[in-house]
């Protein structure tokens, strides 16, 4: 089966992208000497899981079912982080988790005389280096007030005792030099506790597989910092990296409408409900089927949202009922975020293999919506 026959809307899921963004990702991690593991957030397909154990990926966890999930399709202990363990969940997320990171010492100091039952677990505490690299502030954690880790001067000169790793998460989609600049403010603030520890967990948002990326520079940033901290070990968690530019939304025009001076063609899929990061972040995709020069349209989410819409992109002719269109790099950050706002049907989602061949991974219906909504 081939995907131009298809009903719209639907995700496709390309796995020979996919691999390639492993390899790329694997030689990181040999090069560097370093662990590299998937972060659920960004993209939890668990139909192609499989393609992801043949890397033998190990996984990071911020909820029970991210964690299960893991534990489930991929079969690896979890490196878990999560805002803050309540006494119902604690003993759930330390039985299936290597390393479990918290956010705050007081959660340290509740959580951490369960460990005499959990011996194999790591606990690792949170810090915030308060190295500002991103400019949207809805994902900077590193803003005034973040909610999310210890500053140096909270912790002082100790840390809790049974601590044996610390966590920092400071990017978002950034470069390695973006990273240089937050690793110099962390080892300047809390390098004083790194001889005692076992591990550094450097976070997410290493966009590495993005083209232009400098790999380079960040095996040989990584490599020196385990020169100058030989007793620790180097964990990354990016999320978007794994599946960055792996698949497309295809959507159909279905109709098309003007105003003011402003075409919209209106689509069968939804920007607030199936792309939600192009009106949080925001950014506009690509369109495949888009020009440089032509007739400005926007696109219109079939939703009663007024906001849902994006634009404007150029098309060779003007739009009308029953166009395809392409819309780029929408495997991540997209379906674990979906809505059933408006009960505007999801999108199917179709994986194509190496081979070319492709398959439905889940078709959706009315029964889904019913059920969500029950």
């Amino acid at each position: 089966m081939t995907t131009q026959n298809l009903p719209t809307p639907f995700y496709v899921v390309y796995e020979d992208r996919i691999r390639r963004n492993l390899d790329l990702i694997t030689d990181v991690e040999h090069r560097a000497g370093v662990k590299i593991i998937m972060a659920f957030k960004a993209n939890a397909l668990w139909r192609t899981f499989g393609i992801f154990r043949e890397y033998r990926r190990a996984f990071t966890a911020s909820s029970l079912n991210e964690l299960q999930l893991g534990r489930e399709f991929l079969g690896t202990p979890a490196h878990t982080y999560c805002p803050a363990y309540t006494d119902a969940t604690i003993d759930a997320y330390m039985a299936g988790s290597s390393h479990l990171t918290f956010n705050s010492v007081s959660q340290a100091e509740r959580f951490l005389p369960r460990l005499k039952v959990y011996p194999h677990v790591s606990a690792g505490l949170r810090v915030n280096p308060k190295c500002s690299v991103i400019e949207t502030d809805i994902y900077n954690p590193a803003l005034p007030g973040s909610r999310f880790g210890m500053s140096a001067d909270e912790l002082g000169d100790t840390l809790p005792r049974g601590i044996e790793g610390l966590h920092f998460h400071s990017l978002c989609e950034s470069s390695s030099f973006d990273l240089e600049k937050v690793l110099t403010a962390f080892e300047e603030q809390f390098g004083r506790f790194l001889p005692k520890l076992k591990w550094v967990n450097m976070g997410g948002g290493h966009l590495m597989t993005r083209e232009g990326y400098d790999t380079d520079h960040l095996v040989g940033l990584l490599r020196d910092f385990r020169k100058r901290h030989p007793n620790l070990d180097v964990i990354l968690e990016p999320g978007s990296a794994f599946t960055w530019r792996t698949g497309d939304l295809i959507t159909s025009v279905v109709d098309t409408v003007e105003h003011d001076g402003v075409i919209t063609a209106i689509i069968d899929a939804s920007f607030a409900c199936h792309m939600p990061d192009t009106l949080e972040m925001p950014y506009q995709p690509l369109i495949t089927e888009s020009t440089p020069e032509g007739i400005p349209h926007r696109l219109g989410g079939n939703s009663c949202l007024s906001g849902d819409f994006c634009g404007p992109w150029n098309f060779p002719r003007r739009l009308t009922e029953g166009d395809r269109l392409t819309l780029e790099d929408m495997n991540h950050y997209t379906t674990v975020k979906t809505t059933m706002f408006n009960g505007i049907q999801h999108p199917d989602i179709v994986l194509c293999d190496s081979r070319g061949e492709c398959s439905y991974l889940r078709r959706y219906s009315y029964d889904d919506y019913k059920s969500r909504m029950s």
